[in-house]
């Protein structure tokens, strides 16, 4: 039996029943992309809090799931204000994101690759929360206007610089976009630095470092070039490292005075 043909007065031309198909998958796929481009935003409520009621079900949902097969701890700075940050930190796994969402009871923007956000369910779920979709190549010049709205309105920001999951042992961060920097100088944003340090596995403690905000009052109102920028980027990886660093040197240390 031969394939039903239509004719379609925007295309003007007959379509067989597979194409028609494919066309309608692209024009849910655009519909998606579209919906995707302008990032939700959230007001404060009366105390001043930027509250996502659907993350807040995520939580209560994924919390224990997460906890239940990979059981982590949180260390340092576990506990951020109301109001604009941005949170940065190494990535391994899908999972990474609950450690910032752990420290605050705002809601939390993301910045999710862009075929995320065009994705059929769960690119849903991150338009509701307010994901920013962004260019693997960071050339996407309104991710960083979307950020940047996020951040005027008062609300929390979380991103992974090295821009996908690091599959190697993570001893050595993948290399670093940018991106973190121009936004808390363009917009005078603290930033969060978290580091995971030891790679997430099932039934294994995870630690998370979380270190006090960073302020980059320095460069504010200043007019940098984009190696200037690149520098600041490259202290804020340093910086990361040296918080782990610190972290299992303390802990070498307190195991050392138990063994004696």
């Amino acid at each position: 039996m031969m394939p039903q043909e239509s004719e379609t007065p925007q295309e003007g031309k007959r379509l067989t029943r597979a194409e028609k198909k494919a066309l309608k998958r692209e024009r849910k796929r655009k519909k998606r992309a579209d919906r995707a481009r302008t990032v939700k935003l959230f007001p404060a409520n009366k105390k001043g809090y930027h509250i996502m009621h659907f993350m807040n079900f995520l939580r209560f949902l994924f919390y224990p799931v997460h906890f239940l097969f990979y059981p982590y701890r949180l260390h340092g700075h576990k506990k951020v204000g109301k109001g604009a940050y941005i949170y940065m930190g190494n990535h391994f796994c899908i999972w990474d994101v609950f450690y910032p969402a752990r420290t605050t009871r705002e809601g939390v923007h993301y910045l999710a690759k862009q075929s995320v956000m065009e994705a059929p369910v769960v690119g849903a779920w991150a338009c509701k929360v307010g994901a920013i979709g962004a260019m693997r190549d960071g050339s996407d010049v309104r991710t960083l206007m979307e950020s940047m709205k996020v951040l005027r309105n008062g609300e929390k920001i979380s991103m992974f610089p090295e821009g996908t999951r690091n599959k190697t042992d993570g001893e050595q961060f993948l290399p670093f976009r940018g991106g973190a920097a121009l936004l808390a100088i363009k917009t005078k944003t603290p930033i969060v630095p978290f580091v995971i340090c030891n790679k997430p596995r099932v039934w294994h403690l995870t630690h998370v470092v979380f270190g006090e905000p960073i302020e980059l009052t320095e460069y504010y109102d200043k007019k940098l070039s984009a190696e200037e920028y690149a520098e600041v980027d490259e202290k804020l990886k340093n910086r990361l490292y040296e918080m782990r660093a610190e972290f299992r040197a303390s802990r070498a240390a307190k195991r050392g005075k138990e063994e004696k």
